[in-house]
């Protein structure tokens, strides 16, 4: 948000009383919904109910739901329990996309340089004489942290627990 005067949906802002003309209910239902765990709205300083932009949304498909489907309430309250979920899962499952596609970009890096230095192994072996062995083209492409986990066993498997290296 840039604009200091822009809202955002979830913003609490609207009074009970402009809630309640929003949505086309009475205050009082407005308040049997927030004791019933249907909307949660936010709360001021002194302890008055904000509604957002989103509860006002949430409380027109109430009403659709309970006057046009014939939905009680508390099958009201599992609906949007299971939307709450879905939007949720569908949150998860674009951050891990973002997070495979990132790693699959790490991956083709990793791989690139892999074959860089197998082709700069391949071509300095033979020039081994010279001392350096072939590690001229070599640059590093950045720090990273490598953990290793092994077996707790000492060597060729006697079963006896190793000391730290």
């Amino acid at each position: 948000m840039s604009n200091p005067y822009e809202l955002s949906d979830d913003m609490p802002v609207y009074v009970i009383s402009v809630a309640a003309q929003l949505s086309d209910m009475h205050p009082q239902t407005l308040r049997a919904y927030d004791r019933l765990g249907l909307v949660s709205p936010g709360r001021s300083q002194g302890r008055g109910r904000r509604y957002s932009m989103r509860d006002i949304l949430a409380l027109r498909e109430i009403q659709r739901l309970s006057q046009e489907e014939g939905v009680n309430l508390s099958g009201i309250k599992l609906i949007l329990d299971q939307l709450r979920e879905l939007e949720q899962a569908r949150r998860l499952v674009a951050e891990l996309h973002a997070e495979v596609a990132q790693l699959r970009v790490e991956l083709e890096s990793t791989r690139a340089v892999a074959a860089r230095l197998a082709e700069l192994r391949r071509s300095g072996s033979s020039d081994s004489r010279s001392g350096r062995e072939g590690r001229e083209g070599l640059v590093p492409v950045r720090s990273a942290r490598v953990a290793v986990w092994e077996p707790m066993t000492g060597p060729s498997g006697s079963g006896q627990p190793r000391g730290d290296k």
